[in-house]
C-alpha cells in the first residue's frame, strides 16, 4: 500500500510495539556522537572495558562482591552473582560490553589505578526504560579501593554534564 496516512500509522505501530516492549525508541546518543574514552583524575582513570581486561576485572569485582552488592546502583541483588562466574563467561560479558560500547548501544568503563593500571571499579552507562530519565549511571570499585566510590560517582556526574548529550541521569539514589 503506498498511501501515505497508512505509513504514518505503520510507524507509529512499530513504535508503540518497541514502547511496550520496553526497548528504548529511540537512539541512546545522537546520530554522529562521538562518545568520550577517557576520563582521567589523580585518583583513577577510565577507559572503555574490553576484552583485554579480563584477567584484571574478573579479579577486581569477583574479590568484592559484597561490597558491590551494597553499592547504589546495584538495588535488583542480581549482580554481582553471589558465586562468580568463569573467566570465559566474563570474557563473553567483557566482549558484549565492547559491542555495545562500539554500537552506540550502551557505553562501559574500566576503573584504573594511575599508579599501576590496575582495575579497581567499572562505570555502566546504558539506555533507561523509564521517561523520566535518558541514561542509567551504575559504576562500582574493588572493597579496598571503597574510599573512591564517591569521588568516582561525582566525576561521573560532572563528566556526563560536560560531555555526554544526557540530560536526566539516573543516579540510584546518589545526588
Amino acid at each position: 500500500m503506498n498511501d501515505p496516512l497508512f505509513a504514518d500509522w505503520a510507524a507509529i505501530a512499530r513504535q508503540a510495539r518497541v514502547l511496550r516492549s520496553g526497548m528504548v525508541a529511540e537512539t541512546f546518543v545522537p546520530s554522529g556522537f562521538t562518545a568520550p574514552t577517557s576520563l582521567v583524575t589523580e585518583r583513577f582513570r577510565l577507559e572503555p572495558l574490553g576484552p583485554q581486561h579480563n584477567v584484571a576485572d574478573h579479579a577486581a569485582w569477583t574479590s568484592s562482591i559484597d561490597h558491590i552488592r551494597t553499592t547504589a546502583g546495584y538495588p535488583d541483588g542480581h549482580w554481582p552473582p553471589p558465586g562468580g562466574m568463569s573467566l570465559d563467561a566474563n570474557l563473553a560479558d567483557l566482549r558484549r560490553h565492547a559491542a555495545d560500547f562500539a554500537a552506540g548501544k550502551g557505553f562501559t568503563f574500566t576503573v584504573l589505578d594511575p599508579a599501576d593500571d590496575d582495575v579497581i571499579g567499572c562505570v555502566y552507562l546504558y539506555p533507561m526504560k523509564s521517561a523520566d530519565h535518558d541514561v542509567s549511571v551504575q559504576s562500582w570499585v574493588r572493597a579496598d579501593h571503597a574510599e573512591l566510590d564517591t569521588p568516582l560517582a561525582d566525576a561521573v556526574a560532572t563528566w556526563i554534564a560536560e560531555a555526554w548529550p544526557w540530560t536526566r541521569p539516573y543516579r540510584y539514589g546518589r545526588m
